[in-house]
């Protein structure tokens, strides 16, 4: 029989104000993990469409009205403290998000004024679509059935605690904070769904990782014809505009223009475009998409150049934009440099490269309806980055345009670290046959890397989901490497399948690093303990996960141990490391794990498991579903803990 704690409020201390600016610098911050936050409490029964909708409109309007409403709402903790959360902007906004979740799935009353929530958002809005997150696997769905059961306050207990890494009395807190009375008994429903937190971050729970479908076609078109009568003088207008003079037709899917001036009328000129010879990379002081040659059977298609650089500058409402994290989307400066115009199976397509920027205009070979403009930052490239782009995807098949100096092109499963490469084909452009592409795959039975061989030696690719593929690398930070021998392949092999965790975020390079080895209690063989980290184009955005990867007779995914954002552990700047996990031996006994990186000299737990060790590694024997606290020194006596 489960004995439940009396109710207890958690109190929160008063404390100054956060800024307006403090609170809106962590909501962008943080945003898809705030998003994800809203999704998982909000109440199922509102559908996935929008459930999506909703959780990107409540973090949205989280910031304070005013620079007083803060303080005025009291919800604002003071500097950081231990427990609270760490940034007190950070902690503030959660607490709106999840109050605003939780109102959300109230019932309407007729004596009581409705919460904002309670409707339907007013943004974002996408007509013609539904979107969902991409399904995930049997683990996913069970989970998120077990949560559609639980009321909002017991599901809101649940996300903070496994997502949110919250201990029970902070949870309390948040939970009263958020209007919430009960919170102790909503814990203890929540005690009732097993704890599966790596589950939480998966693309299962991702609303900013979408899938789109179509809404209810017979319905549309039955709008659609009582729209005529608009559609109609719209080509009236039309006409009057396409007449002689400045007008819509040379510029297709582009929108009327709002400014002229002769920078801007130079930009747009296909006649300015920058051409590079295509021995100019053989001679250059420096390797990168600045010495690519124009390549492409339609390098010479001024109209489509035309259109290309008219919808860079002012894209029109049809045109479907995108850009990975902290790319500006706005026109070029001056003439972009054409890397590659051609036909790319169903679609007309160029690329332009402004030493900032790699800008991707496609459209369809019988139109310029549907016409798409894709952006990714692309600086400080060198030869090893800039060996490929992308020119294309269809059907879940990704095409190259590779660099003038790579040799040979070849496909690698990384899952089949034993296998042999594949040769890839390339036409005479450098554009790559179809590839399957691992980041469009609903499932992770197979993971195709590409494999670029060149003056320098081999390196290895990953799409995941950009313009630029990613580059793969293995070794501590301070000697990264390419993978080439059969070790790394290994290792990579336990880490490709997570490698959707850090998709779409304008990823550079990702490294894998084995930063300790553990002999495991009761004889149960060797585990790797390994440390990845994903670095961006722009600097900023890093994200760092550990693995546990115990002995396996398949080459299974490792486990995610601690993972943190923004963070310089497991980098140059900070080459070390500390992370622990719950563990069960084949013989049924529970222990809780832990590793550091060399530099690493005692390890220490507290919380519901003690104990400590000198060294780097430790065991403790623990009970199931146990959780301590763990945190070790360095050999100069410095603390370190697990990431964050």
């Amino acid at each position: 029989m489960l004995n439940v704690a009396p109710e207890q409020d958690i109190l929160i201390p008063p404390a100054p104000s956060v800024g307006v600016e403090q609170a809106e610098a962590a909501l962008v911050e943080h945003y898809p993990r705030l998003v994800r936050l809203a999704y998982l409490v909000l109440p199922p029964s509102l559908g996935r469409n929008r459930r999506v909708l909703t959780a990107h409109a409540i973090v949205q309007r989280s910031l304070p009205r005013r620079r007083a409403a803060a303080a005025d709402e009291g919800l604002i903790p003071g500097a950081r403290r231990p427990g609270s959360g760490g940034d007190p902007g950070y902690v503030y906004v959660r607490r709106r998000v999840v109050r605003q979740a939780l109102e959300a799935g109230l019932p309407l009353r007729r004596k009581a004024w409705p919460k904002r929530a309670q409707f339907p958002p007013l943004l974002p809005q996408v007509r013609g679509l539904r979107l969902f997150p991409r399904s995930g696997g049997a683990d996913e769905l069970a989970l998120d059935q077990r949560l559609s059961a639980l009321p909002g306050p017991a599901r809101a207990a649940y996300v903070l605690r496994a997502l949110e890494r919250l201990g029970d009395d902070e949870v309390c807190a948040e939970l009263n904070a958020a209007g919430v009375t009960g919170a102790r008994h909503a814990l203890h429903e929540a005690d009732g769904v097993e704890s599966r937190a790596g589950l939480l971050e998966s693309a299962e729970f991702d609303p900013c990782s979408l899938q789109a479908r179509p809404t209810d076609l017979m319905r549309r078109r039955q709008h659609g014809r009582a729209a005529l009568a608009a559609v109609a003088a719209l080509v009236v207008c039309g006409a009057l505009i396409g007449l002689p003079g400045d007008g819509w037709e040379p510029d297709g899917a582009a929108a009327p223009p709002y400014a002229q001036n002769p920078a801007a009328q130079a930009a747009l000129d296909p006649g300015h475009l920058l051409r590079v010879e295509p021995t100019a990379w053989t001679r250059a002081a420096r390797t990168d998409f600045s010495v690519w040659p124009a390549r492409g059977d339609l390098v010479g298609d001024s109209a489509l150049l035309r259109r290309a650089l008219a919808v860079w500058a002012r894209p029109g409402e049809l045109v479907q934009v995108s850009a990975t994290p902290g790319t500006p989307s706005g026109p070029p400066m001056g003439p972009p440099q054409l890397l590659f115009a051609g036909n790319v199976d169903r679609a007309r397509v160029v690329l332009l490269y402004d030493g900032l920027r790699v800008a991707r205009y496609a459209e369809p070979r019988d139109g310029t309806s549907g016409a798409a403009l894709d952006f990714a930052r692309v600086d400080a490239a060198d030869a090893a980055s800039a060996s490929a782009l992308v020119v294309g995807r269809t059907d879940g098949n990704v095409r190259y345009l590779t660099a003038p100096w790579v040799r040979q092109a070849s496909v690698r499963d990384l899952l089949t670290p034993q296998a042999d490469a594949r040769p890839l084909h390339r036409d005479r452009d450098g554009v790559t046959d179809p590839v399957v592409s691992p980041a469009q795959a609903r499932t992770c039975t197979s993971w195709e890397a590409l494999e670029f061989r060149d003056d320098s030696g081999v390196r290895l690719f990953s799409d995941l989901g950009e313009l630029a593929p990613a580059r793969l690398t293995w070794g501590p930070p301070s000697d990264t490497r390419d993978v080439g021998d059969r070790s790394a392949r290994e290792g990579w092999a336990r880490t490709a399948c997570l490698l959707p965790t850090v998709r779409s975020h304008g990823v550079r390079t990702v490294n894998d690093w084995r930063f300790a080895q553990q002999a495991l209690p009761e004889s149960n063989g060797t585990a790797d303990w390994i440390c990845t980290r994903a670095e961006t184009w722009r600097g900023a955005g890093s994200r760092v996960f550990a693995q546990f990867q115990a002995p396996a007779p398949k080459l299974s995914p490792g486990a995610i141990a601690a993972r943190a954002e923004n963070s310089p552990a497991c980098g140059v700047r900070e080459a070390r490391v500390l992370a622990g996990v719950l563990w069960k031996s084949r013989g049924g006994t529970w222990f809780v794990l832990a590793a550091g990186s060399e530099q690493v000299s005692s390890v220490t737990l507290s919380g519901g498991v003690t104990g400590s060790e000198h060294g780097n590694l430790l065991a403790v024997r623990a009970r199931e579903g146990a959780r301590a606290e763990l945190n070790g020194r360095l050999a100069d006596g410095s603390p370190i803990t697990t990431l964050r």
